[in-house]
């Protein structure tokens, strides 16, 4: 009985199938090869997912020859999932042809008339390789025998036309600070399993690879005259940090080529036996590029953030309504493609009775082939210490248009802030009590004072006594002391650089207890951006250095200026240095962490002991 009803059920599976709704969507896919060599012969296949076809054509092939067809086959398949059962029914045009004509070009479309639908495919594009170098003798040129990709005999010598790295570079001419893409390609024609090599350390660019989420696959490429199966291989964004004629150096990749070693038995070569598939190991070096790196306009503007590319700029200032000792928050947001791991924060000019802090860095970044894009958000918070109607003036942001060859600022609007009295009855919030918080400390009767009282005589009156002129000359003191520490605050405060000098050992010590907590959680690039955040920063404050003056150069001639032991210097540079590529570097990350902590830590204490005579 179940055998009966598993016969029906075949039966009438095999009926719908066989009678597919006619409403059902008419739809054609072509299938072909995206690369052949001129001179082969290949499939085109149309198919059509319904059998009621009215009418079949197709254009003409260019390019092509059709050496025979179509021929037409019809496939259904049938599955069952969870008790229910789908079914489909397709029908394959087949054509035959062969490559004629090298070049770019469309497969021709397909036109299926499907009762009253007319459905036409796409038409996919099909790049047809030349069949290999001619070499003209007599006057005539030779067959031309195509390249291949092949696996070589043991034994056989891989030379530098067989499998080699060609280098690009997106642009041979830049500013300083704009991004360059580099693409290393592997052009081969024997079997390669394995390649490894990266990039070396370089002086004068900050290096960002470019994260390939899948294996190079190869495809078939015309190149020099001979036809190679090519893949990218790697890919790197570099900033020149210099100006001049800046090389980049040739890089050594190790490739591994597979070869067949074959038998010399002839009975086991009969059977199709007897050989064997040997590794060799093989040098590949990719050559060295030579870029002409421009040093940015001058004059820069003053507000120059150090920013190279593209940007748009917002913020928002929340809230704009709030009481004294209460804190609000800017968000300043940039999004755009540039350097914009090495660009500076925008100021944010907060009113003088704010108390303010540094700003806190969101990176939403990703590197691209233009280079750094995406999001930076940059939070600041203040708080008012006093009630009364504030402006916060617009924020500027300005930065470098390689494009249009100019500067560009950006301004955010600007805000105005209503801050009421605190809590606490105080026009700043302080803690003065109300006379509901006054606790009756005594009775209503005081206690009655026991012994013989101390009588003034009415002839001896303050005014004029040795007390009075004392606590006169005291007051006196006291304003002559108020005046000096008002005046000493005054001039302080109008030296903008003795302030931002005396500001940079705290600021360098913060952040290097902020790149301790990032070496600790094991986060090795956000701890040697934060590393030379803190030493380029001291250097800025400490010799009231401009961002946009700030390099290496600059810093040795006014570290001499100021008799700093050349040895110090030479060791803050190399801790630079050693940020900047110790990513790359091999072996153990946290030991690396450990050295570059403790340098940058011994360099911030070595300058600060010298600069402070």
């Amino acid at each position: 009985m179940v055998i009966h009803d598993m016969k029906r059920y075949t039966l009438l599976s095999l009926l719908i199938a066989l009678t597919l709704p006619l409403w059902a969507q008419v739809r054609v896919s072509v299938s072909a090869p995206t690369e052949v060599v001129e001179g082969d012969r290949f499939r085109v296949a149309y198919t059509v997912n319904t059998t009621d076809i009215d009418d079949f054509s197709v254009s003409d092939f260019e390019g092509m020859d059709v050496l025979y067809g179509p021929t037409r086959s019809t496939s259904s398949s049938y599955s069952i999932v969870n008790g229910k059962m789908s079914s489909s029914v397709s029908v394959t045009f087949t054509y035959t042809v062969s490559a004629v004509t090298a070049g770019t070009f469309h497969l021709p479309v397909a036109t299926v008339k499907s009762g009253d639908n007319t459905v036409r495919s796409n038409s996919p594009s099909l790049t047809i390789l030349p069949g290999g170098s001619r070499q003209a003798q007599g006057g005539q040129a030779q067959s031309r025998q195509a390249d291949r990709m092949r696996t070589q005999d043991a034994g056989e010598r891989i030379t530098n036309k067989d499998l080699f790295i060609a280098v690009t570079a997106s642009k041979r001419r830049v500013f300083e600070q704009e991004a360059i893409l580099l693409t290393y390609k592997l052009y081969t024609l024997v079997s390669v399993s394995e390649m490894s090599g990266k990039m070396p350390e370089l002086d004068g660019f900050h290096v960002q690879e470019l994260n390939r989420t899948q294996q190079p696959q190869l495809k078939m490429e015309h190149y020099q005259g001979r036809n190679y199966g090519a893949a990218v291989w790697k890919q790197y964004v570099v900033f020149p940090q210099q100006t001049g004629q800046l090389t980049i150096p040739e890089i050594k990749f190790e490739a591994t080529v597979i070869q067949q070693q074959r038998s010399m038995d002839p009975f086991e070569a009969f059977f199709g036996g007897g050989s064997t598939m040997v590794e060799v190991k093989k040098t590949v070096v990719a050559p060295a590029v030579t870029l002409q790196v421009d040093a940015l306009p001058a004059p820069r503007p003053d507000n120059f953030s150090g920013a190279v590319g593209r940007f748009i700029m917002s913020s928002t200032l929340t809230p704009t309504e709030l009481k004294a000792n209460d804190a609000t928050t800017m968000r300043v947001t940039i999004n755009g493609t540039g350097n914009m791991k090495l660009m500076k924060a925008p100021e944010v000019a907060w009113p003088k009775d704010f108390e303010r802090y540094d700003p806190k860095q969101e990176d939403r970044t990703q590197i691209g082939a233009t280079g750094t894009s995406g999001t930076v958000i940059f939070d600041y918070i203040a708080v008012p210490r006093h009630q009364g109607h504030y402006e916060v003036p617009a924020v500027e942001f300005c930065y470098f248009d390689p494009e249009a060859r100019a500067y560009k600022t950006l301004t955010t609007e600007a805000y105005t802030m209503e801050v009421a009295k605190g809590s606490g009855g105080g026009t700043s919030g302080g803690t003065a009590l109300t006379k509901e918080e006054i606790e009756l400390l005594g009775s209503d009767i005081r206690h009655i004072k026991q012994g013989a009282p101390a009588y003034q005589h009415i002839d001896s009156p303050f005014f004029g006594s040795a007390s009075y002129w004392g606590i006169y000359g005291l007051a006196l003191v006291v304003f002559g002391i108020v005046v000096y520490v008002f005046r000493r605050n005054a001039n302080a405060a109008a030296d903008v650089v003795g302030q931002r000098g005396r500001k940079a050992t705290r600021a360098a010590t913060r952040r290097l207890r902020a790149a301790r907590k990032l070496m600790a959680a094991g986060n090795a690039t956000a701890f040697y951006e934060e590393t030379m955040r803190a030493l380029w920063g001291y250097v800025a404050d400490k010799m009231n250095i401009a961002v946009s003056e700030l390099s290496k150069d600059n810093v040795r001639g006014r570290l001499a200026e100021r008799q700093v032991p050349a040895d110090v210097v030479e060791q803050l540079c190399r801790t630079l240095d050693d940020c900047e590529f110790a990513r790359y570097a091999p072996g153990d990350p946290q030991a690396t962490m450990d050295k570059i902590y403790a340098s940058a830590e011994e360099v911030i204490n070595s300058m600060d002991a010298h600069l402070r005579h």
